[in-house]
């Protein structure tokens, strides 16, 4: 009974994604995106029929190792626009050097503020790059899986709002710029929304994402340490 239940919620999960993202595509309402309002329905509907943890992650596990190689999927629009990247290398290399820093440090610091645990500052650490990334780091940093994916999500998800804000108040035209904030700030769900902007602010935002996830990765034990 137990597997039936969890194939059960591995295809509910798929269907529930197919069409929030059908209904997203039509409406562009930021309530409706796929990586807010999914979770929330599939949350209530667990929640709901008292589905276990456990239960619902046997099958569902899958979704979340495919976030490899949709990651790696990235490498294509950047090898189309290897053009730009050449002409801007200088410009994005000192923008995820500064961004790492940044977002390690607030989160950290802000953690620490608030007096939340090693583990959970451990946890929220790597909180603004793609999740195999920061799975990875993580685990380097003595962390929660649990607590990281968690943790990027609502990165991700509050990123691309406070994003989509900040391009309708302040007159950033340059679409280096626009494609840097989202990837470096809100990893993936960032880089869908920059895609949506135009060609050239998803490439921007893809490199930013990547780049900076392979930055946290390598410094996680100098991280770890510092924590």
């Amino acid at each position: 009974m137990e597997h039936e239940i969890a194939l059960v919620s591995f295809v509910l999960t798929v269907v529930l994604y197919g069409l929030v993202k059908k209904y997203y595509l039509r409406t562009r309402s930021w309530w409706s995106t796929p990586i807010l309002a999914v979770p929330l329905l599939v949350i209530g509907l667990v929640v709901l029929a008292r589905v276990p943890y456990h239960t619902y992650f046997a099958d569902t596990r899958w979704l979340t190792w495919l976030l490899g190689p949709a990651t790696v999927a990235f490498a294509i629009p950047i090898y189309e626009q290897r053009a730009l990247i050449r002409k801007h290398w200088l410009s994005l290399g000192c923008g995820v050097l500064a961004a790492v820093p940044v977002a390690v440090f607030s989160s950290v610091w802000l953690a620490r503020w608030l007096d939340l645990s090693e583990l959970t500052q451990k946890s929220l650490a790597p909180r603004s790059i793609s999740t195999p990334f920061a799975l990875a780091a993580s685990h380097t940093l003595g962390g929660s899986s649990d607590l990281t994916a968690l943790f990027v999500v609502v990165t991700g998800v509050f990123g691309m709002m406070v994003g989509q804000l900040l391009l309708a108040v302040l007159p950033v035209r340059s679409t280096l710029a626009r494609g840097a904030l989202f990837g470096a700030a809100a990893h993936a769900a960032g880089t869908a929304k920059a895609a949506e902007l135009g060609a050239e602010e998803g490439v921007v935002a893809s490199l930013t994402m990547m780049l900076a996830g392979v930055a946290t990765v390598f410094a996680a034990p100098l991280i770890g340490y510092w924590i």
